[in-house]
């Protein structure tokens, strides 16, 4: 199911956030959005989730979600939004029990996507005992259970230390070659967007516009740290925002 965004602008009050934005999702790649602080970033994945509706404009499903899909958008966040008291499986399961499964066939897709993201053997632990790595990971196990026709991560990494923020790059890589699935990836980070966008639009500064848009045409699985071509690329993307970013940052700091 590819997307299309037509003309999308948004206003809260008389400050517009974003303006006539233009763009296009494809189906299995993964499109990472990228800008400086406050340019609508996150605001733009709630319109394309369907959270919000924007001021003017539109979002179109082009073609209809896979048919083994329970969800057709699905939000992984950086807080990693779990419940404290439900252990790993239930915290999966919780976005299984709205749909009208079977109990076996519920079991089975949880055993599986916890096999997917190397949880087997935590099933039945409580996120107060994970590491910010392994609760990220249940919150991406949560999301393929419902088998989304789009996912949409909002900082998913930002809240991770270095280290394991590689990992996560390389699970994500692995789910991708896996099964190649659709995304909208926000980061404020330019190497994680280069390690795993396909595409990466560029937002200027409020109101958020479309400054560039960026094809990566290395396949994910030969990206390496140091790659000159994605070097080239990030230092491409911060000569786009530096300017932009520094005036957004004195900006807040004066609000």
């Amino acid at each position: 199911m590819d997307l299309r965004i037509d003309a999308l602008t948004h206003c809260y009050g008389a400050t517009e956030v974003l303006s006539n934005i233009n763009l296009e999702i494809p189906t299995g790649r993964i499109t990472c959005v990228v800008g400086p602080s406050g340019c609508g970033k996150s605001t733009l994945l709630r319109f394309i989730g369907g959270l919000e509706r924007p001021t003017s404009g539109q979002v179109l499903q082009l073609g209809a979600p896979p048919s083994d899909s329970l969800n057709p958008f699905t939000f992984v966040f950086q807080d990693f939004a779990l419940l404290p008291w439900r252990t790993v499986a239930d915290n999966v399961s919780l976005v299984l029990e709205d749909h009208k499964l079977a109990k076996d066939a519920r079991a089975r897709i949880i055993a599986d996507v916890l096999a997917r993201t190397k949880l087997s053997d935590f099933a039945n632990a409580l996120p107060k005992n994970l590491s910010g790595g392994m609760k990220q990971r249940v919150a991406i196990a949560r999301a393929l259970a419902v088998r989304p026709a789009v996912w949409l991560m909002d900082e998913p990494l930002s809240a991770l230390d270095a280290q394991t923020r590689e990992l996560l790059m390389d699970d994500l890589v692995s789910l991708w070659l896996r099964t190649p699935f659709t995304a909208v990836y926000v980061t404020h980070n330019l190497a994680e967007a280069t390690r795993l966008g396909h595409r990466i639009v560029v937002l200027s500064r409020r109101p958020g516009a479309v400054r560039r848009v960026i094809d990566i045409d290395v396949p994910l699985e030969a990206r390496k740290a140091g790659d000159p071509t994605l070097a080239g690329i990030e230092q491409e993307l911060w000569h786009l925002m530096r300017d932009e970013a520094q005036a957004a940052d004195q900006e807040l700091v004066h609000d």
